[in-house]
């Protein structure tokens, strides 16, 4: 992703809360198809027939397009929209807001600060495109909609370029559905995309994939200089999704490239300047200090919700308030996360993620990768080991945080050490969703007593009794994991690292 600009004024007001805006996880399969292809019979419900007219835009360098982000702005019959899409994962973001209006949305420039700084948005290209096609459907429940798109790349009113290519949307149920159709597509003739949106393939831009990780027999400085590289392009991707507070994921992955960069730092220290190290570290653990209120009731927000679907009409009232009150907490700790995001220390500190793997100050070392990881894990059993048969919720706490720097460390080492590693890591990925789970049972019932203190209602009391002895069996659960899952990892990390 492009880097900050420098000679930028001022960060942008924090991006408000506007209802206006609509944004929804993007989940498809693409295929490309010739001039003769048909749509194959498919169970379901035909879609009407659409023409949209989108104008994309970006810097004269396409500097949205190299961090695989598309703004566009859609027309379709009289119809204005703004559309952004953000990378997630393996999905999409796409946020749209209604507006006529001919310049960019201030709330699209601020979510996109740290890839435009203050560079020159312009129209780059425009794309006409017929769609049709059909919302796929099993026992009456939409599936997918399957959609022929004929794209016209448009300049002065001339066609420039022509391409056709298919759209597999999942609206609702699992991958394995879209599977199935890509199946069924591909047998009456749909064949590989090239995983490029329509503007680059209008544009004939490539997309830029991740860097190669270096030779397993390169030097160590040179495999943390690639994670470091790494998880700093994480951490930015997920920058703009995260100032939109609409999917919890963009903060999630935001806050996990933050540990890993603080965990590959701390592992790595004898290779480099400890004072710089140091500094590095005490900016990434500030910045996971301020993602994690936000995070934690994203978390909360998903449990509690999911247990409110399952409870009597009467029984759901009190919880719903209580959902109402962690609302409000994640109302105000988005708004102070986006003060954060927006001040000059964060810029900073971005600044120096983007500069530290082309140039981490490096001191002479004999250390390994495997000694890296071999040290992290030593630290881990160690901890194993004196936390006995009954560990309290602080030593579970310290041995979770103690297995994700091991976790970490062994990543790093991965690529030199094979599959011994690679075990290892599903191991303690494992000993960390438990041990999750019981913190995350821990946080809950902190919240649910926290609200008690406000609510003079029975029902509300009642209410929160049993989900407070919900955590209680979700604790007990974990906690009766943890034995053999610890065991285990041991054994692995053993193997792997003797």
């Amino acid at each position: 992703m492009a880097r900050a600009d420098k000679t930028s004024s001022k960060p942008p007001d924090p991006v408000a809360v506007n209802p206006t805006v609509k944004s929804m996880v993007e989940r498809e399969i693409k295929l490309t198809v010739g001039d003769r292809f048909r749509l194959p019979d498919l169970l379901g419900t035909p879609l009407p027939r659409r023409l949209l007219t989108s104008t994309y835009y970006d810097t004269p360098q396409y500097d949205l397009a190299h961090a695989g982000i598309t703004l566009r702005r859609r027309v379709e019959r009289g119809k204005q929209a703004w559309q952004l899409k953000l990378p997630l994962m393996k999905d999409r973001l796409e946020i749209e807001l209604v507006d006529r209006q001919a310049a960019s949305p201030t709330i699209f420039r601020d979510l996109l600060f740290l890839a435009l700084g203050q560079r020159e948005l312009i129209p780059v290209a425009t794309l006409r495109v017929w769609r049709a096609g059909v919302r796929a459907r099993m026992d009456r429940v939409p599936l997918a909609d399957v959609t022929l798109d004929q794209v016209s790349v448009m300049k002065d009113g001339a066609v420039l370029q022509r391409f056709r290519e298919i759209e597999i949307e999942r609206i609702d149920g699992k991958d394995n559905a879209l599977s199935d159709i890509e199946r069924q597509l591909r047998r009456a003739g749909a064949e590989d995309h090239d995983g490029r949106p329509k503007l680059f393939r209008a544009l004939s831009l490539m997309v830029s994939g991740p860097e190669p990780p270096p030779a397993s027999d390169a030097p160590a400085l040179a495999h943390v200089r690639w994670a470091l590289g790494r998880h700093a392009r994480w951490l930015i991707m997920h920058d703009p999704g995260a100032r939109l507070g609409r999917e919890p994921e963009s903060l999630h992955q935001m806050r996990v490239a933050t540990r890993q960069l603080r965990a590959i730092l701390r592992a790595a220290r004898p290779m480099l300047i400890p004072e710089w190290v140091d500094s590095l570290r005490d900016e990434l653990r500030r910045l996971g200090q301020l993602l994690g209120p936000a995070r934690d009731l994203d978390v909360q927000l998903a449990y509690f919700r999911e247990e409110s679907a399952a409870l009597d009409a009467r029984d759901r009232r009190p919880l719903t308030l209580f959902i109402a009150h962690l609302e409000a907490q994640r109302t105000k700790a988005q708004e102070f996360l986006l003060n954060e995001l927006t001040s000059a220390r964060y810029l900073d500190l971005i600044r120096r993620l983007q500069e530290a793997p082309r140039d981490p100050t490096a001191v002479e070392s004999s250390l390994t990768l495997r000694d890296i990881a071999k040290q992290e894990f030593t630290k881990l059993r160690h901890a194993i080991h004196q936390a006995g048969h009954t560990p309290n919720n602080a030593t579970i706490h310290d041995i979770r945080i103690k297995a994700k720097r091991a976790r970490y460390a062994a990543e790093l080492a991965e690529p030199t050490v094979g599959k011994p590693a690679t075990r290892f890591i599903a191991k303690a990925r494992a000993v960390q969703d438990t041990l999750g789970m019981h913190q995350d049972a821990i946080q809950a019932e902190a919240h649910i007593r926290g609200f008690l203190k406000h609510s003079t209602s029975t029902r509300a009391a009642f209410v929160a009794g049993r989900m407070v002895e919900r955590q209680r069996r979700r604790r007990e659960k974990a906690t009766g994991k943890m034995p053999r899952l610890l065991c285990s990892l041991v054994k692995r990390g053993e193997k792997a690292w003797g």
